[in-house]
């Protein structure tokens, strides 16, 4: 993955990196919000439908405030036309399953011939032999397949209503068809999320993930919404956990929350409908810095709104609603 990522990266955009972190680095130490740079990263939200029902996911739980709908091919070709010069990473998700949008890997070829790295992240449910052939075709260079479950009965506590089978069928078909074609993308990870309903089934996955031959296994922590209670989803291991004992059958953040944050120098996440958020924990999109079908991002990267959000978070991160579950 390294070289096909380095191809793409050119003088400027190593340079436009380059200023962005400089900036952070300097807007830690004088504790305001100094900004050089583009965006680096994006990530661009094809769709919130989703064919699962998991109980940790807006797009599962089917309980979005913000409007639900498809990322339009016109208003993704206008906002990657004005990217293209310095991002070096996209990553087409936010909420819900990307496949589900029929011109959604159209959009990655799209991406792919503006030379600019593309990722994306699925269920899998929808690696079929058509979609294959197609995503192989499309320039995909990284392809994300959560599966959190080595059998059916566990799979679909949190997958709910996935059919584990399919999923891993599809995976096969589509590392035989890449090997085939004597291809070595998309680069395929399989995630994991562990939880204390899957967490005994680690070695099995481990085992499975060898025989699969898939490029990486990424074990990845599952993030809570009332986790200050407690949850079955909390791992008895909690160094697979982002959680902790806080005492009196309480729980808190295992990491505690810094006064700074790369991800809002570094880049920014847009709804299907162009709305800019900070990151991908605003989920249900409160904390909208700009419109594109308005705007471009290059203004509301730099716009007030989005300069006193890196300042809040500089001064007292803490305050910020979207920031008390996070990691980062």
């Amino acid at each position: 993955m390294a070289t096909s990522f380095i191809r793409f990266l050119t003088f400027q955009k190593l340079m436009n990196y380059a200023l962005l972190a400089f900036s952070f680095q300097v807007s830690r130490i004088v504790g305001r919000p100094i900004l050089w740079g583009q965006p680096t990263t994006l990530s661009i939200e094809p769709t919130t439908s989703c064919n699962l029902r998991c109980p940790e996911c807006p797009s599962g739980l089917r309980d979005f405030s913000r409007p639900t709908g498809m990322l339009q091919e016109k208003l993704f070709k206008q906002t990657i036309d004005q990217v293209q010069d310095h991002l070096t990473w996209l990553h087409l998700y936010f909420q819900g399953e990307p496949f589900l949008n029929p011109r959604f890997l159209e959009m990655v070829t799209y991406a792919d011939s503006k030379g600019i790295f593309t990722s994306t992240s699925t269920n899998g449910h929808y690696l079929q032999e058509k979609q294959v052939a197609e995503i192989l075709q499309s320039g995909l260079k990284q392809l994300i397949v959560s599966i959190d479950g080595i059998t059916q009965e566990i799979y679909e506590k949190y997958r709910v209503g996935g059919n584990l089978e399919k999923v891993q069928k599809g995976l096969k078909l589509l590392l035989e068809e890449r090997k085939k074609a004597k291809q070595n993308f998309p680069r395929v990870v399989l995630q994991f999320l562990v939880t204390g309903q899957n967490e005994h089934q680690l070695p099995e996955l481990k085992r499975w993930a060898k025989e699969m031959q898939v490029d990486e296994l990424q074990l990845k922590t599952t993030q809570i919404y009332d986790f200050e209670n407690g949850s079955g989803l909390i791992p008895s291991d909690l160094g697979y956990s982002r959680y902790i004992p806080a005492g009196n059958g309480k729980w808190k953040l295992k990491k505690r929350i810094e006064n700074k944050c790369w991800r809002m120098w570094q880049g920014a996440v847009a709804t299907w409908d162009g709305k800019i958020v900070p990151c991908c924990f605003d989920k249900d999109a409160k904390f909208v810095m700009g419109e594109l079908k308005a705007q471009s991002l290059a203004s509301i990267w730099t716009s007030l709104p989005y300069q006193n959000f890196r300042k809040q978070l500089l001064s007292d991160r803490s305050q910020i609603e979207i920031c008390r579950n996070c990691t980062e």
